[in-house]
């Protein structure tokens, strides 16, 4: 038994960072692909499809808190780390999207650009990429002036001009440089 296993919003200002990890048996969705090269619209499909036809599946995350604590790198590794100890079995071997193997109690073979590459990869990708991105939009209704629901958190223009002009909410990750500016910029304004 293989996991797929990806991130999302590794890169992002706010919010948690997400994994899934996925067990493919025969029947496979078609059209798997990278979500970053999915239409919103199709991923979500794409969602529902992997979940309905996977052998087993988890999706986790480690919040913004656990990021500033533990560090970008660390806290996607608990997000793993926590997606794979949902499923109903530990894998023989995961694999995982990059080029560094984080502790997962099991064999990692790690596949740069595996999300394009591998169908477990893709789909994990998928499952992590829709549910930040849901979270992120439940997250903007209760974090209002910031846009999450249009950039998720993400370090656009609009994000970081409401940053310099409301500072950082709850959920920013302020080990990130960006968000720990804005708190100097507003003392200095």
């Amino acid at each position: 038994m293989i996991a797929g296993i990806d991130e999302a919003g590794r890169g992002c200002l706010a919010g948690p960072v997400y994994a899934a990890a996925v067990v493919l048996g025969e029947v496979r969705p078609e059209g798997l692909n990278d979500s970053k090269k999915l239409s919103p619209a199709r991923r979500e499909r794409l969602f529902d499809e992997i979940r309905r036809d996977a052998v087993d599946f988890s999706i986790a995350w480690a919040d913004a808190a656990e990021v500033d604590r533990l560090n970008i790198l660390r806290a996607t590794w608990l997000a793993m780390q926590r997606a794979l100890a949902g499923l109903r079995a530990l894998p023989v071997e995961a694999w995982v999207d990059g080029n560094q193997a984080p502790p997962l109690g099991c064999a990692v073979r790690t596949i740069v650009g595996g999300d394009g590459l591998e169908p477990a990869i893709m789909a994990a990708s998928i499952l992590a990429k829709v549910s930040r991105d849901r979270a992120i939009c439940a997250l903007d209704i209760e974090h209002p002036g910031y846009g999450f629901a249009r950039h998720k958190g993400y370090g656009t223009v609009e994000h970081m001009a409401a940053l310099r002009r409301l500072g950082p909410s709850p959920i920013h990750r302020m080990s990130f440089g960006p968000c720990a500016q804005s708190v100097l910029d507003l003392r200095t304004a």
